[in-house]
C-alpha cells in the first residue's frame, strides 16, 4: 500500500479513520502522487491474489491449446490418413495450412485483446477452436481438413501473444517473465501426456465413428466447455478484478503506472487509445527487429522439440514437427518395445517443464533476460552436439534433456525481453505480435529440416539447429550491448531534449525517463 507523507501505513489510518471506497481511492490516489512508491506489503498481496485467480486458467488455456494443435498427428496414426486417403504431400499440406492464417493475424489480434476485452476476447479464442477442433472430428475428405486446420490457426493464431499482452496489463515488467512461464510450462507438461490421451480416446468407436474422430472431437469439447467457464472469472483489466478490493484495484492501476516511467501518461491502460503513431514506434525499434529474429532463430528448434513431445512416430510426422523423428529413434537404438519408448518421450519433457519455471523466477529476480537468453542457448548447443557425435544411444539420449533444459525457457525469455521493452500498451500489442509472426514463420522452415532419408541420426536438422542457437547467442548478446549503451544515454542526459519536442504523453519508450531491461 502507499506511504503516506506521514509515513503512516495506509492499513492503520484506514481503522483509525473510516471511509467510503470512493474517498479510499482518492487517499491511495494521493498517496502514490506524493510519494511515488507502493508499499511492499500491499504488492505483494496484489501479486498474490492476481497469481492465484488468473494464472491457474491461462495455464489451462494454453495446455488446451498444444493439445489440440498437435493432435492431428496422433489421429493420423489411429487411421485419419488412410480414411481421408493423404497421399504423398497431402498431410505436410494440412500442417502447413494451419500456419498461414496463425502467421497473418498476430498484430491484428493483439490490437483487438483491449479493444473487445480480454475477459472476451480470449476465451472467445478458445471456444472457437474448440468447435473448429470438434468439426475435424466429422470430416470426410481431404478439402474438409483443409478447411479446419486454416480455421484452427485464424483461431488460436492470436493467442500467444494476447496471453502475454493480457499479463502486461496486470504484473509489472519484472514480475512477468515468471507468470508468463507459469502458463507456458504447460507446452512441455501437454507433451508428456498428450500422446497417451490421443490414445485412449481413439479406443472410442461410436455410431460410425472410428478411432482418429473422437480425439478431434472429445478434446474439442473440452476446450469449449473450458473456455465457457473462464468467461467467468478472468478479469479485463486490474481496474475489473472483482477478487481486488476497492483500495487494492486502485494501487493495481497505480503500480502499472508508476511501472511505466514516463512511456505512459494514461493512469489505467482502458483509457489509451489505438494510434498509427504507435504501430510505427513498434515496428522501428530496434527490440522489435533484433528479438524478432531472435525468436525466430530459438522457435526453430523448440518447434523441433515441441513436436516430441505430442508423441508422434518416427513416421507420421511431420516433418513439420520434427523432434519427434529422432528421440523415438534414440530410445529404440536402447532396445525398448513401443510401449517403452513412448513412455521415455516423458523425462525430457518433465525437464523442459521445470527448466521454464525455474529460468523465468531467476530471470525476474535478477532482472535480467539476455543473460537467461545466453545460458539456455549454451546448454541447448551442448545438447545438439551430444546428438551430433558418433557416440552410444544413451549419450544421445542424455543430450535430449540438455535440448529440452535449453530451449524450452527460451520462447517465454525473449518474448518477456520485448514485451518489457515496449510501452504503451498499443506499442507492445503492435510489436509482440510482430514478434510472433516473425518467428513462427520458422514453421514452414523446420517442415525441411528432418528428412526421412536422414534417419536415425538426423545431422542435418541438428545441424541445422545448432547454427540457429548459435544466431540466438549472437542477437542476444546485440541486443544486450544495445539497451546498454541505449540506457547509458538516458541517464547521462542525452535523450532529455525529446522532451521538448512535442507532445510527452507520445514518447512512449523513448521517454527519457524509460529504461530497457537488460
Amino acid at each position: 500500500m502507499a506511504t503516506t507523507a506521514s509515513s503512516q501505513p495506509l492499513d492503520a489510518k484506514e481503522k483509525a479513520e473510516p471511509r467510503g471506497a470512493d474517498d479510499l481511492a482518492i487517499h491511495v490516489e494521493a498517496s502514490y502522487a506524493d510519494n511515488q512508491a507502493l508499499d511492499p506489503s500491499l504488492n505483494q498481496r496484489i501479486t498474490r491474489r492476481l497469481d492465484r485467480h488468473i494464472i491457474p486458467w491461462l495455464f489451462g488455456i494454453w495446455l488446451l491449446a498444444f493439445i489440440d494443435r498437435s493432435n492431428i498427428g496422433n489421429a493420423r496414426i489411429d487411421g485419419l490418413a488412410s480414411d481421408l486417403k493423404l497421399d504423398g504431400t497431402k498431410f505436410n499440406i494440412a500442417l502447413a495450412v494451419f500456419y498461414i492464417p496463425y502467421v497473418l493475424v498476430d498484430v491484428p489480434s493483439n490490437w483487438l485483446v483491449k479493444i473487445s476485452g480480454a475477459n472476451y476476447y480470449l476465451p472467445g479464442l478458445l471456444i472457437a477452436w474448440g468447435i473448429v477442433g470438434m468439426c475435424t472430428g466429422f470430416v470426410r475428405d481431404y478439402n474438409g481438413l483443409l478447411v479446419c486446420r486454416f480455421f484452427l490457426g485464424l483461431s488460436e493464431g492470436g493467442l500467444c501473444g494476447g496471453l502475454i499482452l493480457y499479463l502486461s496489463m496486470f504484473y509489472r515488467r519484472h514480475e512477468l517473465l515468471f507468470r508468463i512461464g507459469m502458463f507456458y510450462c504447460a507446452a512441455p507438461l501437454s507433451g508428456a501426456f498428450g500422446g497417451l490421451l490421443a490414445t485412449g480416446l481413439a479406443q472410442i468407436q461410436i455410431g460410425g465413428y472410428n478411432r482418429w474422430p473422437w480425439i478431434f472431437i472429445v478434446e474439442g469439447a473440452v476446450t469449449v466447455a473450458y473456455g465457457l467457464i473462464t468467461i467467468w472469472f478472468i478479469p479485463a483489466t486490474p481496474n475489473q478484478a472483482r477478487f481486488l478490493t476497492e483500495v487494492e484495484k486502485e494501487a493495481a492501476v497505480h503500480r502499472m503506472g508508476l511501472d511505466a516511467h514516463g512511456a505512459s501518461q494514461e493512469s489505467k491502460v482502458e483509457s489509451e487509445r489505438f494510434s498509427w503513431h504507435w504501430v510505427r514506434m513498434a515496428v522501428l525499434n530496434v527490440n522489435t527487429i533484433v528479438l524478432s529474429l531472435n525468436f525466430f532463430a530459438i522457435i526453430t528448434p523448440y518447434v523441433d522439440i515441441k513436436s516430441e513431445s505430442s508423441g508422434l512416430s518416427k513416421s507420421d510426422a511431420g516433418r513439420l514437427y520434427s523432434y519427434s523423428l529422432f528421440l523415438p529413434s534414440i530410445i529404440s537404438n536402447l532396445g525398448y518395445d513401443s510401449v517403452k519408448a513412448q513412455l521415455f518421450t516423458v523425462p525430457p519433457n518433465m525437464v523442459g517443464f521445470f527448466a521454464v519455471i525455474l529460468c523465468t523466477f531467476i530471470s525476474d529476480k535478477i532482472r535480467r533476460r539476455g543473460p537467461i537468453m545466453i545460458g539456455c542457448c549454451s546448454i541447448a548447443i551442448v545438447g545438439y552436439i551430444m546428438l551430433l557425435i558418433e557416440t552410444s544411444p544413451l549419450v544421445h539420449y542424455g543430450g535430449t534433456f540438455l535440448v529440452a533444459a535449453g530451449v524450452f525457457p527460451s520462447p517465454p525469455a525473449v518474448m518477456g525481453w520485448l514485451a518489457n521493452n515496449l510501452a504503451p500498451h498499443y506499442v507492445r500489442a503492435t510489436g509482440t505480435g510482430l514478434q510472433l509472426a516473425i518467428a513462427n514463420t520458422s514453421a514452414f522452415i523446420a517442415t525441411f529440416t528432418y528428412l526421412e532419408r536422414d534417419k536415425p541420426r538426423y545431422t542435418t536438422g541438428h545441424s541445422i539447429n545448432l547454427g540457429m542457437l548459435a544466431l540466438s547467442l549472437v542477437l542476444s548478446t546485440t541486443n544486450i550491448l544495445y539497451v546498454k549503451w541505449e540506457n547509458r544515454k538516458r541517464e547521462r542526459g542525452a535523450r532529455d531534449y525529446r522532451l521538448t519536442e512535442g507532445d510527452e504523453g507520445m514518447l512512449g519508450y523513448r521517454h527519457p525517463s524509460f529504461r530497457y531491461t537488460i
